[in-house]
């Protein structure tokens, strides 16, 4: 079983900083990409950033330059660092991790968080 526990999200105002946190637990031999997505109600979930096991990332156009992803390999977690938040990026947050779970296979599974709600007001 593998789990995917996130935190960090929350109110904060227009300008202002969040943190968020996904920590990857279970039967884990290696895990690939790690990424954060959002979703607004009523719209498709987005991708926000990205990054592989190497620490290459991507980021989406609308957050570029405010948001750093990052991740620590030895504790299975990866973090999304948000400045300069603006009501926009108000949304649930879902971490996103493709794992492999067996060293005697080469199969990856795409796990999920369960969200986080991150609000900014103006």
């Amino acid at each position: 079983q593998v789990q995917l526990v996130e935190s960090g999200g929350g109110l904060v105002q227009a300008g202002g900083s969040l943190r968020l946190s996904c920590a990857a637990s279970g039967s884990i031999a290696s895990i690939n990409a790690m990424a954060w997505y959002r979703q607004d109600p009523g719209k498709q979930r987005e991708l926000v950033a990205s990054i592989t096991s190497p620490g290459t990332t991507n980021y989406a156009d609308s957050v570029k330059g405010r948001f750093t992803i990052s991740r620590d390999n030895a504790k299975n977690t990866v973090y999304l660092q948000m400045n300069s938040l603006k009501p926009e990026d108000t949304a649930v947050y879902y971490c996103y991790a493709k794992i492999r779970r067996y060293f005697y296979s080469t199969r990856e599974y795409d796990y999920w968080g369960q969200g986080t709600q991150v609000t900014v007001s103006s």
